[in-house]
């Protein structure tokens, strides 16, 4: 069994150079009652560098936010696929860039947390935070929560499954009880 290694960090703090050997789970659950949502926890294994892999995600995702999809496409395989809220089915980012200008007026994501899952030969990566921007009529929202999924191999992005409240929010705008 290889050794797993963690690290947490504050959002936007460097990483550590070395990390030492803890009880990771134990060790999680407190920084999480300590730091709350704001923390970023990184787990990196002997197999695989899952640091970087969360920072290609996390490079992806402001590109995607750009909206940049030619920058945003650098980060993913040829063979990616994307599952959008509601089940839509994409495989490259202009697809959801396209998708994000008919629903949105515009929008952006404010970052909160990534948690990092190595594996043997890939990386499960889940960045969740919430969206801001505005309506196709331009009115505006914040706090419209997030989870996106990602899996990464050989340093690039070859799954992707997105979730949030934004049809919830629409339903709530059109006085429609589900």
């Amino acid at each position: 069994m290889a050794h797993l290694h963690c690290t947490v960090r504050p959002k936007n703090a460097a990483l550590p150079k070395s990390t030492a050997d803890v009880d990771c789970i134990g060790y999680i659950l407190s920084l999480y009652t300590i730091m709350g949502a704001m923390a970023t926890v990184r787990f990196m294994s002997d197999t695989i560098d899952s640091a970087s892999d969360a920072e290609i995600v996390e490079k992806f995702l402001e590109a995607s936010m750009v909206p940049d999809p030619v920058t945003a496409a650098r980060y993913v395989s040829e063979n990616l696929a994307i599952t959008f809220t509601g089940g839509r089915r994409y495989s490259h980012p202009r697809e959801t860039a396209a998708f994000n200008a008919r629903r949105y007026k515009w929008v952006k994501k404010r970052m909160e947390r990534t948690d990092v899952v190595p594996g043997v030969d890939e990386t499960i990566v889940y960045n969740v935070g919430t969206l801001y921007g505005e309506w196709p009529d331009g009115t505006p929202f914040d706090g419209n929560r997030y989870v996106d999924r990602f899996v990464v191999r050989a340093g690039k992005i070859v799954q992707m499954d997105v979730w949030n409240d934004s049809a919830e929010r629409l339903l709530v705008r059109n006085n429609i009880q589900a």
